[in-house]
C-alpha cells in the first residue's frame, strides 16, 4: 500500500496554520500526518511558498474530522 491508498490530503497552509490544526486533531485523537515542503527546500537550498506545508489524515479518519476541520476554516476566516 502506499500512502496515496491510506491518506488524504486535507489541509494546505502555513506551519503555524498546520499547527493549530493539527493540536485540535490531536485532542480528538486523529493523528495527522504533516508534510513541510519548506524545510525540506531549505535543506535542498531551494524556495517554496510559505503555505507550502500539507496535512494529511487517514482516510478512515475523515468523517470523523470534517468538523473540526470546517471550524477551524471557520476561526481562521478561510
Amino acid at each position: 500500500m502506499t500512502m496515496e491508498e491510506n491518506y488524504t490530503k486535507v489541509f494546505t497552509g502555513t506551519l503555524i496554520i498546520i499547527r493549530g490544526l493539527e493540536h485540535l486533531l490531536n485532542e480528538h485523537n486523529i493523528v495527522p500526518l504533516i508534510k513541510n515542503h519548506n524545510e525540506s527546500a531549505r535543506l535542498s537550498g531551494f524556495g517554496v511558498p510559505s503555505n507550502s506545508v500539507e496535512l494529511f489524515l487517514l482516510t478512515s479518519e475523515l468523517e470523523k474530522a470534517k468538523p473540526i476541520i470546517e471550524s477551524y476554516k471557520e476561526k481562521i476566516n478561510i
